[in-house]
């Protein structure tokens, strides 16, 4: 496995103000080191922070005990998440399941959130259609993920896609580059790996299968870095 700081991987300039404010919302004992999960998506529910709330159906917190020690972050809720209230219940919650599955882990025993947890669209006849989220509705979302690492408290974190990433590790994260490499936030190892989702848009079989058992090989390295 190559050996990669994140000062080797961000920018001077984009990742420490990132991780100085991840570093900031987690120093934010009075609110979150009293907070339970629990307590955290009742105070989320009221969250305006960013417009998104506007015309999602409901905030999609995090799911999972309280002390998992696998903590998984996606991108944001999708369709599905929205109308549930449930992180990763759609398609791309579907096959991470199996690769879950397939990397010998249980979900239950697992902690599933997002970067962002309001649900950005944009509609397309009757459908809605999935939108990134931008810089700023991934840090007015920002503190609620340090609240969830703080309660949560896990050994080992896996970020799922690029959005995730830069929430944690500063705006210039890649996957390409950060995947394989051994990164950390406040002493905990942080693996990078691809979006679910990234496995579903590819039509070609083949390359899908790749990026699935790329996906499997990810999660088996979080599992292996569990004290």
């Amino acid at each position: 496995m190559r050996r990669r700081s994140l000062r080797s991987t961000e920018s001077a300039e984009s990742c420490l103000p990132a991780r100085r404010a991840v570093h900031a919302a987690i120093a934010m004992t009075e609110f979150h080191r009293a907070s339970t999960v629990s307590a955290l998506a009742d105070q989320a529910a009221e969250c305006r922070a960013c417009d998104l709330w506007e015309r999602a159906t409901q905030v999609v917190f995090g799911a999972g005990p309280p002390g998992a020690r696998l903590l998984l972050v996606g991108e944001q809720p999708g369709d599905e998440e929205d109308r549930a209230g449930a992180p990763f219940v759609g398609p791309a919650g579907r096959l991470l399941d199996d690769a879950i599955d397939a990397a010998d882990l249980d979900r239950a025993s697992l902690y599933v959130t997002n970067a962002v947890k309001h649900f950005k669209w944009t509609p397309r006849g009757k459908r809605r259609i999935h939108q990134k989220p931008n810089r700023t509705e991934i840090v007015a979302c920002r503190p609620w993920l340090a609240a969830e690492l703080v309660a949560v408290d896990p050994d080992v974190v896996v970020t799922l896609g690029a959005t995730a990433g830069q929430a944690l590790l500063g705006p210039s994260f890649r996957v390409g580059t950060a995947r394989g490499t051994e990164l950390e936030l406040e002493g905990r190892p942080v693996v990078a790996t691809i979006h679910p989702s990234a496995v579903l848009r590819d039509r070609n079989p083949d390359r899908r299968q790749v990026a699935f058992d790329g996906l499997v090989s990810d999660l088996r390295r979080a599992q292996g870095l569990l004290r």
